[in-house]
């Protein structure tokens, strides 16, 4: 296929399936990388920092601290986890790096909105690039792969190594799996770096400026990552346990809860039944006249993590699909 030049600016105009075709954008590829390669080391320097730490907190770290406690217990006392903060510090160092892995894509969003694309416009120097060859498509092809497969790689070999620390060592760990420990054990950590990165590049496009798409970006991914926190329980159906007015409905220990209360007529119900007190024939009487028949509880068992990892997954890479369809629909048309 023969390219057409821009009339606008100059550039030659082709398709995205030219752009992506093998060897077409590596020269870009490559201006790319050597542009921001303060940002790739930087990057590649945390990478490896969290990587080295990761590994000496499944090792040597976890070892430390089992002998501790095992030596703790041998003593006879009965607060080893007071007397010995290495338990605390260990959940704290796996506690970081999972506020890391959870947040990181902050970052992405303030970069791609910043130094990747509305650095860009605003010099011209993106301008520069398509009158000498580099057609639009093409320039931000190579401005998205190429951090694209850097976030991939380097965030997937990260929540690897943090699944392989969490799943030996959970004796060391609390049970609480949808803390930061949730997006950090999956794909969810990956999608949202990516997510950042197109809604970055999208927001560069919008304002052509660094510090207003930089605002833009990081608050726009940060709002997603928030909203969809708030209703991830909501992501996949719960499990219900009931029980009469003796007991209590069962709940795993490593279970997450999301709603418990009394049933009255065999529904749930909003009353207050925990006002109800004295001895059994005053409980009794109270509970039943307010209709309490039993209790509920409503919880995601542990084995729900990953029907919940993978709708999250799946809504944050559809963000970031239709980011990224936006984003070159709008360069077409500004260079059309």
């Amino acid at each position: 296929m023969t390219a057409v030049a821009n009339p606008r600016t100059g550039a030659p105009q082709e398709s995205a399936a030219e752009a992506l075709a093998p060897g077409a954008s590596w020269g870009t590829a490559r201006t790319v990388l050597r542009l921001h390669r303060t940002a790739l080391v930087l990057w590649t320097l945390v990478v490896i920092g969290l990587s080295g730490f990761l590994v000496w907190l499944g090792t040597v770290a976890a070892d430390d601290e089992r002998a501790a406690m095992e030596a703790c217990d041998r003593a006879g006392q009965d607060l080893c986890d007071t007397t010995f903060s290495g338990w605390s510090g260990f959940a704290s160092g796996m506690g970081l790096i999972g506020l890391f892995l959870t947040y990181s894509f902050i970052a992405v969003a303030a970069f791609a909105g910043g130094a990747l694309i509305g650095r860009e416009l605003e010099n011209g120097t993106a301008h520069l690039a398509w009158t000498q060859g580099i057609s639009p498509v093409r320039w931000l092809t190579a401005k998205l792969a190429v951090p694209a497969l850097v976030l991939t790689t380097s965030t997937t070999a990260l929540v690897l190594l943090h699944r392989w620390v969490w799943d030996g060592n959970r004796d060391l760990l609390y049970d609480d799996w949808m803390g930061e420990a949730f997006p950090t054990r999956g794909p969810a950590a990956v999608a949202y770096v990516l997510c950042a990165l197109a809604v970055g590049a999208l927001s560069g496009f919008l304002l052509r400026r660094p510090l207003p798409a930089l605002a833009v970006a990081t608050g726009a991914t940060w709002a997603l990552s928030f909203v969809l926190a708030l209703y991830r329980g909501s992501l996949w159906p719960t499990v219900t346990s009931t029980s009469t007015t003796d007991g209590e409905p069962y709940l795993p220990d490593s279970a997450w809860q999301m709603a418990s209360g009394a049933l009255v007529h065999g529904r749930p119900a909003n009353v207050e039944y925990w006002r109800c007190e004295g001895g059994d024939a005053e409980m009794r009487r109270c509970l039943d006249d307010l209709g309490v028949t039993g209790y509920y509880t409503s919880y995601h068992p542990e084995s729900h993590y990953w029907p919940l990892q993978l709708m999250e997954t799946g809504i944050v890479l559809a963000v970031a699909a239709l980011a990224t369809a936006a984003a070159y629909w709008l360069v077409r048309r500004r260079t059309a």
